[in-house]
């Protein structure tokens, strides 16, 4: 990913923060000369040194029978995206679009049923532990269970780069930054609105 040095981002921390809460990321491999994609929830943990993407996919998929010959995976995850205006600067310019992107590369493997099923407890802890009922691994039926994990596929990925950019404005000064901000609040729409969000919070930390 090319990424000018104003947006680079090399905080680990920050970056793995992005990821568990962007955590829906698309995985790209080759299959026959032709790269293919899957857009999938991902988790997202620490083994010591080590970084692990895990995931699942459905069993009829055929990106999972590249993992063994692909060198490297390339796994995706954005953020907040938005169009700026130019006529929001002070001076005469060219329009652009801000995002956060992360780009992580590694070796794919295949989980053992055992690491599955921890796999997906976990997922279901995170996205169901805060909700009125919620649906955890050990409250469904283990006749149910059992099905549905013949027709799943579950993988990690060894990370061994990371490439992460946030374009947020951060070349323009203080006055465009702050006009752009209360423009994108008046857009009207969710994206732009989690971005004018994210730059005040960023602009904040820096004062």
């Amino acid at each position: 990913m090319y990424i000018p040095k104003y947006y680079k981002v090399t905080n680990v921390d920050e970056i793995v923060d992005f990821v568990q809460n962007n955590s829906f990321g698309t995985i790209v491999t080759i299959k026959q000369g032709k790269p293919i994609a899957t857009h999938l929830p991902l988790g997202f943990n620490k083994k010591g040194d080590d970084c692990y993407i895990t995931g699942h996919m459905a069993y009829g998929n055929p990106q999972w029978r590249t993992f063994a010959a692909c060198e490297d995976v390339l796994v995706m995850f954005q953020g907040p995206h938005a169009y700026i205006s130019s006529s929001w600067y002070s001076r005469e310019n060219v329009p652009t679009w801000n995002y956060q992107a992360v780009h992580m590369y590694g070796k794919a493997s295949i989980l053992e049923k055992d690491e599955l099923i921890e796999e997906l407890t976990i997922m279901l802890e995170k996205y169901e532990k805060h909700r009125e009922n919620p649906v955890l691994w050990d409250k469904l039926s283990p006749t149910l269970l059992e099905s549905e994990l013949k027709g799943i596929v579950g993988f990690k990925i060894k990370v061994g780069d990371i490439q992460a950019a946030y374009k947020l404005s951060q070349n323009r000064d203080e006055t465009d930054y702050t006009n752009i901000i209360k423009e994108l609040q008046n857009e009207g729409n969710l994206n732009s609105k989690q971005m004018a969000e994210l730059m005040e919070k960023r602009f904040k930390k820096q004062i």
